[in-house]
C-alpha cells in the first residue's frame, strides 16, 4: 500500500483485526493473479498504445451528470505486472493510472496530513478532467462528540487539499463502524463542514457504517445541508441508496480477485446502468433506500469507486465500466 507522504492508500482502520502478516498475503495475492494472466496482458497491450487518449468522464445522455470511475489509490505493489505494465517506473504509476481512470480516491490523507506540493503534483500527472476525491482526517471523525471537530476541519484544509484545484472533487467523510446515529450530534457536524473556500464551492460526502443510521431522520438530515451519503456495496456494512444533493458516491466493494474483470460481466452491465440512471437524475429500484420519498429528479454527477479487500482486480473492473459507458 502506499506510504501516508507519498501518495494515497487503502490501509486497514484501528478499528479493524490487525492485518496479516506480508508474506502470507503477497502469496494470496500472487495467486490470484495467477489464475488470470490475461489480464497482465491486456496492460501491456494498452501500454503499448500511447496515442490512445485517455478516458473522458462519461456523460449518461445529453443533459446528464459526468460519471467518474476509478479505483482506492494508485501505489499498490501488486498492481506492477498486472495494471501496472512491467518495468513502468512507480514515479509514472499515478501518470498512468489517470490515463486509464477518470478519477481516484485519495485514501492516504484519512491517516495522515500530506503537504501541498503533494497536491500540486499530483494534479499535474493527471489529465485534464480528471478528479479526485479526497478521504477526510480521521482524527476528525474518530471522536466521541462530532460536535467538537472545528479545528480539525480547518486543520485537514490547511494541509493544502485545495492545491489540487480543479482536479478536486468530493471530500469523503468516513465514520467508524462502531459510531451511532446522534441526530443532534451528526448534525452539528454537519453545519461545521465549509460549503466554500476562497471563493471555491466544496463538495462533502459522509460514509456511515451502522445500521442506526438506517432511519429516515437520517436522510432528512442529510437533505437538510444537501450532503450525500455514499452507498456502501459491502458484505457488512449497511447500504443506504437515497440520493440527497446534487452528485451520488458509491463504492463498490464486492469484487472478486479470481474475475479478471473483478466483477462478472452480468453485474458490471447492472452497474454501468445504475450509474447512468444516477447521472440521469433517477433512482435504481433495486438498490436499498431508507425514505420512501423520493429527491428531485435532475441530472447528477455520480463518482464510483472500484474498491474490495484484495483489490488486485479492482482497475480492470473500473475500466471495464469505463468502457461500458462510453
Amino acid at each position: 500500500m502506499a506510504k501516508q507522504a507519498k501518495s494515497a492508500s487503502t490501509k486497514k482502520s484501528s478499528t479493524k483485526p490487525p492485518a496479516k502478516k506480508a508474506p502470507a498475503k503477497e502469496a494470496v495475492v500472487k495467486k490470484a493473479a495467477a489464475k488470470t494472466p490475461a489480464t497482465k496482458a491486456s496492460s501491456a497491450t494498452a501500454a503499448a498504445s500511447p496515442s490512445r487518449p485517455a478516458p473522458k468522464p462519461a456523460v449518461a445522455a445529453q443533459g446528464s451528470g459526468h460519471i467518474y470511475i476509478g479505483v482506492g489509490g494508485w501505489t499498490f505493489a501488486p498492481w506492477r505486472g498486472v495494471f501496472y505494465p512491467d518495468k513502468l517506473p512507480q514515479a509514472k504509476e499515478l501518470e498512468y493510472a489517470g490515463s486509464k481512470l477518470t478519477s481516484i480516491e485519495i485514501n492516504g490523507t484519512y491517516y495522515g496530513s500530506q503537504k501541498p506540493e503533494s497536491f500540486r503534483k499530483w494534479a499535474r500527472e493527471v489529465p485534464d478532467g480528471f478528479v479526485f476525491s479526497v478521504k477526510g482526517s480521521r482524527f476528525t471523525t474518530n471522536r466521541r462528540v462530532l460536535a467538537e471537530a472545528g479545528d480539525s476541519i480547518k486543520h485537514f484544509y490547511n494541509t493544502g487539499v485545495l492545491e489540487l484545484g480543479d482536479r478536486l472533487g468530493p471530500v469523503l467523510w468516513q465514520f467508524a463502524p462502531t459510531k451511532k446515529f446522534d441526530e443532534v450530534d451528526f448534525g452539528k457536524f454537519l453545519e461545521l463542514l465549509p460549503r466554500e473556500m476562497h471563493g471555491r464551492k466544496l463538495r462533502h460526502v459522509v460514509e456511515v457504517r451502522h445500521d442506526s443510521f438506517r432511519t429516515p431522520a437520517f436522510i432528512a438530515l442529510l437533505r437538510q445541508f444537501e450532503i450525500p451519503v455514499v452507498f456502501a456495496e459491502h458484505f457488512t456494512y449497511p447500504g443506504i441508496a437515497d440520493v440527497v444533493g446534487d452528485f451520488v458516491y458509491a463504492r463498490l466493494q464486492k469484487g472478486n480477485d479470481d474475475i479478471a474483470t473483478c466483477y462478472p460481466p452480468q453485474q458490471l452491465d447492472q452497474w454501468a446502468k445504475r450509474l447512468q440512471l444516477w447521472a440521469s437524475g433517477g433512482e435504481p429500484d433495486d438498490l436499498p433506500r431508507v425514505d420512501a420519498a423520493r429527491a428531485p429528479n435532475k441530472p447528477r454527477d455520480v463518482f464510483a469507486y472500484v474498491i474490495h479487500e484484495g483489490k488486485v482486480r479492482a482497475p480492470a473492473g473500473a475500466m471495464e465500466l469505463i468502457e461500458r459507458l462510453r
